[in-house]
């Protein structure tokens, strides 16, 4: 299991840094082309195939307990309702019935992985109802004292409690003994990676919550998630739609991938800064001490052949206690990048990114 979950993060980390690669080229391709044009629907198409790359890459991540990208404090009815209501357009013929608690604890979590967590439960309930049914969503404020019982210890506490049941065909007891085994699919070849599930398990304990399944053959399932609950105020969104924040001053791109270069130097070019580049840790190194009067901003990759982005950190730190630095990873916030922000640097960014992300990252570090 954990040789597989490595080798699971290594591929998702290769793959994102291509998907950037094509995200990169498209979103510079559409911003050079009127709305009207014909290409920026097919430049759409790629974009949306990238969105489904990212979304296969992050179930891998997930499954290998990488996959917290980006916390922040939400609620999580929010994602409920918006996710189900995705779920209910593209299938008619499920009835969602929603009971949300008005006053839910927020929670601290990744909200792409956590809307990645519902859109698995969801549509693997859809999957039990192929005829028709009933999706019951219902969220409530609890603690570990109604865990009581099970074949685990929470931790004390409270918890946003979620359940998501359906009244479809149900599952045998040894089914369930292996629905959180990656590569485990009772459909149909075509139809299922074996992943949703194992990515889920791997998301849910990657934030310290629990997960549960009660189900019987003919009698539906119910899936229970436990997550804990934050004192912190939902935090609003700021990836809005829009092109990207205009700024300037100088930016030290650093990557080993010569592809993540060029589309960076063009989204930084873009955005109007000047821009310094380097493929690799060492000659970061090299042009941070040509330069370092006029650089602001380091943009700098975590995993590279030469010197590793934590070392790299730790030496431009050592040139400049003020240096502003914002780490970039096809892999996630686990590990070694959550060390380095603690060591004082400045953000994180998980690739594919857009330019409007880069852009908003850019300028809260620079202003901060």
């Amino acid at each position: 299991m954990e040789a597989v979950g490595t080798l699971a993060g290594g591929i998702a980390h290769d793959f994102n840094n291509l998907l950037m690669a094509i995200e990169g080229n498209a979103s510079l391709l559409r911003m050079g082309l009127a709305a009207e044009d014909p290409q920026v629907r097919r430049l759409e198409k790629i974009q949306e195939h990238v969105k489904s790359g990212a979304r296969l890459t992050a179930q891998l991540l997930g499954y290998a307990r990488k996959g917290r990208y980006e916390i922040k404090t939400i609620n999580l009815n929010t994602i409920v309702r918006e996710t189900a209501d995705t779920v209910g357009r593209t299938n008619k013929h499920i009835t969602i019935a929603m009971d949300l608690a008005g006053d839910l604890y927020p929670i601290k979590v990744d909200q792409g992985q956590m809307e990645q967590v519902l859109f698995n439960l969801f549509i693997n309930a859809v999957d039990a109802m192929p005829a028709s049914g009933t999706l019951a969503l219902k969220t409530t404020n609890g603690s570990e004292a109604l865990m009581a019982g099970r074949m685990y210890r929470p931790k004390p506490g409270n918890y946003v409690m979620l359940t998501v049941t359906d009244n479809g065909i149900g599952m045998d007891p040894q089914t369930q003994e292996r629905i959180f085994d990656p590569f485990f699919t009772t459909k149909e070849m075509g139809r299922g990676t074996g992943l949703g599930l194992a990515s889920v398990y791997g998301i849910i304990k990657g934030h310290t919550g629990y997960i549960d399944v009660d189900s019987r053959p003919g009698a539906g399932t119910t899936f229970s998630l436990s997550l804990p609950a934050s004192e912190d105020a939902p935090a609003r969104n700021d990836l809005s739609v829009g092109g990207p924040v205009k700024g300037q001053g100088t930016v030290l791109l650093v990557d080993d991938e010569d592809v993540i270069l060029e589309v960076g130097c063009e989204y930084l070019r873009v955005m109007g800064y000047t821009v310094l580049k380097a493929r690799g840790g060492r000659e970061a190194l090299e042009v941070y001490t040509q330069n370092k009067p006029g650089i602001h901003l380091v943009i700098l990759d975590m995993v590279m052949p030469d010197i590793g982005g934590g070392e790299v950190y730790d030496r431009l730190k050592a040139m400049n206690a003020n240096i502003k630095v914002l780490l970039s990873s096809g892999y996630s916030l686990d590990g070694q990048a959550s060390e380095i922000l603690g060591r004082g640097c400045d953000g994180f960014i998980q690739k594919p990114f857009g330019i409007r992300e880069l852009s908003l990252k850019i300028k809260e570090i620079l202003e901060n």
